[in-house]
């Protein structure tokens, strides 16, 4: 799953995406609102954790220009501002979620997960598509009842299929949800991830479309 932390603060910032990364999320992480804007105009990201006090472009601002082009990315601010006043404004600005600061990582990643999911239209922390059912908060995965272990790239890999059953994904878009910036990837691991999910759950489960990517079908069992 992959997140832009947009947050001044080094401490804060790095802290956060190093505990995001180790609950199995690819975290990008700058530093003031113009440089989130330009990795939010270049980079697809699945939610956004967000400051209001930024240097250059504030929060709120940020968030302003995000939905009047049309970005419906899920947001979730991460401030001090705590007053009712100022979550108000940040909901009313198109934010989705709020949390004040100090928080917990564990609730940060939770709120997340709800966020991406409700994003997808799925209410459960459980995604399930035809075999196989996917527990996000507690990193299982099940076929036909049977407990498969996945390491983390495979599980994101198979939740973004799941996510988006029943339309084609490309090799990039996978790539780009699954990786974070700065990661040396090579060109044929999306391809690897899905030869082992394959073995590891059904052959048939994900499907080749030719040229175009991979396909997890909403009937898939």
């Amino acid at each position: 799953m992959r997140i832009l932390i947009v947050e001044d603060d080094p401490l804060l910032g790095r802290g956060t995406q190093a505990g995001l990364e180790q609950g199995g999320f690819a975290a990008d992480w700058v530093r003031d609102g113009v440089a989130a804007d330009a990795s939010l105009s270049a980079t697809s990201y699945q939610a956004i954790v967000l400051d209001l006090g930024l240097p250059r472009l504030g929060g709120l601002e940020l968030l302003a220009r995000l939905r009047a082009r049309g970005d419906r990315t899920p947001v979730l601010i991460l401030t001090a501002r705590d007053a009712l006043e100022d979550r108000v404004k940040g909901l009313d600005a198109g934010a989705d979620d709020y949390l004040v600061k100090p928080f917990r990582l564990e609730e940060l990643a939770a709120r997340l997960r709800a966020l991406v999911r409700r994003a997808h239209g799925a209410a459960s922390a459980v995604l399930s598509v035809g075999g196989v059912a996917l527990d996000s908060g507690a990193h299982t995965v099940t076929w036909r009842g049977r407990a498969v272990e996945l390491p983390a790239r495979e599980f994101e890999v198979l939740r973004e299929l799941m996510l988006n059953a029943g339309r084609v994904l490309s090799r990039e878009h996978l790539q780009e949800r699954v990786y974070r910036w700065g990661e040396e990837v090579e060109s044929n691991a999306i391809d690897v991830h899905i030869h082992h999910l394959r073995r590891k759950l059904a052959p048939e489960l994900i499907r080749t479309i030719r040229g175009v990517g991979y396909l997890m079908a909403r009937d898939t069992g």
